[in-house]
């Protein structure tokens, strides 16, 4: 197969310690089990677990990791790619939220969810008005904590529920902190007489989400919902969630939302941050070390 465009970069990384290697025991795995073992399905999770590293990995390093060929590597790579789970972060590949649809969602996002269900609850209890956390899942968002007050849409929303990101606000920000701007073919059918219809339409709303450090969506996504959004960052900096508050438009303008809204989004959003730091990596600051 042709190269990938990130083959030929150079691997500055220090090699991995030997405990953190993820062998291939695909051969003696194979001679066990025969027919029934899949050994390109185990090299590809191998090849997931080793860009599962801080920071990720590159295909140098992947294949380093893994004992693979680079050249299996790449293959592994580019589909996990395609599909969604893996990002282009410069000459690394980083994974990206989607890998919480995988089986080790179930534990992981219930920890995502304890960590951030207090801080949405403490907005709540500021703006009155119902937030949210979700991600970016291929073209859509999902929901994965959310505490209402009253609801405002014609769908009852709860953890799980997707909507497409083009048209909210948190999928705004998910897409302004994704490696690569959104490309055409992303923008269905106007969902409201408001939703933006076309690609060049969302890319300058997803640069302007990228400026600013948060998107305002006016009734998009349903007539008479007004949200506004801001990003949820990792350690290194990069975009792993979202959190918005939500509101009527007969309560808010979005005017309303940038003076009143968006300073304790902002400060929900760091805290989420902070604790989400040290459960992560306990190295990092206890969570009663919280910005503010």
């Amino acid at each position: 197969p042709p190269p990938h465009p990130h083959d030929v970069a150079v691997d500055a990384s220090p090699p991995p310690r030997p405990r953190e290697a993820v062998v291939d025991a695909s051969p003696a795995a194979k001679k066990e089990l025969g027919a029934g073992y899949l050994q390109s399905l185990a090299r590809g999770l191998a090849v997931l677990v080793a860009l599962g590293r801080p920071g990720g990995a590159t295909l140098a390093g992947a294949a380093r990791a893994t004992g693979l060929p680079r050249a299996t590597a790449r293959r592994a790579v580019q589909t996990l790619e395609r599909l969604g789970y893996v990002a282009a972060d410069g000459p690394r590949f980083v994974l990206l939220p989607k890998v919480l649809e995988l089986g080790y969602a179930h534990l992981s996002g219930r920890t995502f969810r304890a960590v951030v269900q207090p801080h949405l609850a403490d907005l709540v209890a500021r703006v009155h008005e119902s937030a949210s956390v979700a991600v970016l899942s291929g073209d859509d968002i999902v929901y994965l904590a959310r505490v209402p007050t009253r609801r405002i849409m014609s769908v009852d929303i709860t953890v799980g529920t997707r909507f497409p990101a083009y048209a909210t606000a948190m999928g705004r920000v998910l897409l302004a902190g994704l490696p690569d701007e959104p490309q055409n073919g992303i923008v269905s059918p106007p969902l409201t007489s408001h939703t933006i219809t076309s690609p060049a339409e969302l890319r300058a709303a997803v640069r302007q989400a990228a400026a600013d450090g948060y998107a305002v969506v006016d009734q998009e996504l349903e007539e008479g919902v007004r949200s506004i959004a801001v990003p949820v960052h990792d350690r290194a900096g990069r975009v792993i969630a979202a959190v918005n508050v939500a509101t009527h438009a007969s309560r808010a303008t979005p005017a309303d939302l940038r003076a009143d809204v968006l300073p304790a989004l902002r400060e929900a959003a760091a805290r989420m941050e902070a604790d989400l730091a040290y459960v992560l990596d306990p190295a990092s600051p206890p969570p009663d070390r919280l910005p503010g």
